[in-house]
């Protein structure tokens, strides 16, 4: 089943990261961490079917997805770009593989942090920051989404990577072996990676290298 979703809101969160707000429709539900099917309601592109994570919790009356917008590629987020408070998206039901299992790091890069974002405002909601870590790889300082509402998550122990910009504050280069054994002392806890795949390959297979069980690896497979 899908629904037609009108855009109530749109802030910006960073230079090219949007957040999209919508009324949600009487029982609908997800988890945080959960994706759904997005198109939008324009002639080609109600079927696009981009997958896109709710970044609202479920508890909320509105839904939210909190999107990267990508203007020079000719494809849905250059589309989503162009939408206005009016407009509606296509949103199929939710479903995906990233949910929280206990206590743990997460490790992200980019818009990879999205599906996370429910789950840390749920864990902050509650009260159960405390050991948990978030290491979040960007390319720039400008890039890093909800930089201010992760910093003010009491517990939570934030770790900033930047490719292209080396600043004091900041770990500088990649995550690598290196950099996770320098950060994590303890590998028998929960792992939450997400970004692109390369990433995600290259970071499991340091973690599994570094002793972590495979089992306690989460990511969207």
């Amino acid at each position: 089943m899908t629904h037609k979703l009108v855009i109530s809101s749109i802030v910006d969160i960073t230079h090219d990261v949007r957040q999209f707000t919508f009324e949600k429709p009487e029982g609908f539900s997800f988890q945080p961490g959960q994706a759904a099917e997005v198109g939008i309601d324009k002639d080609g592109w109600r079927d696009a079917g981009h997958p896109f994570t709710f970044t609202s919790l479920p508890a909320w009356d509105d839904l939210q997805f909190t999107i990267k917008i990508y203007p020079g590629h000719d494809g849905l987020t250059e589309q989503i770009g162009k939408l206005s408070e009016g407009d509606s998206f296509v949103v199929g039901e939710a479903w995906g593989t990233i949910e929280y299992k206990g206590k743990g790091t997460f490790i992200a890069g980019g818009a990879g942090v999205t599906p996370f974002i429910a789950i840390l405002r749920m864990l902050a909601d509650r009260g159960e920051m405390a050991g948990h870590r978030l290491i979040f790889a960007n390319k720039t300082e400008a890039d890093i989404i909800l930089r201010e509402e992760f910093e003010a998550m009491e517990g939570l122990e934030i770790v900033h990577v930047l490719s292209k910009e080396d600043k004091d504050g900041f770990e500088h280069g990649r995550i690598d072996k290196d950099l996770l054994r320098k950060h994590i002392d303890d590998f028998d806890q929960q792992f939450y990676v997400c970004g692109p795949d390369e990433m995600v390959e290259s970071i499991n297979d340091a973690l599994k290298e570094l002793g972590a069980d495979p089992e306690g690896l989460v990511f969207e497979e």
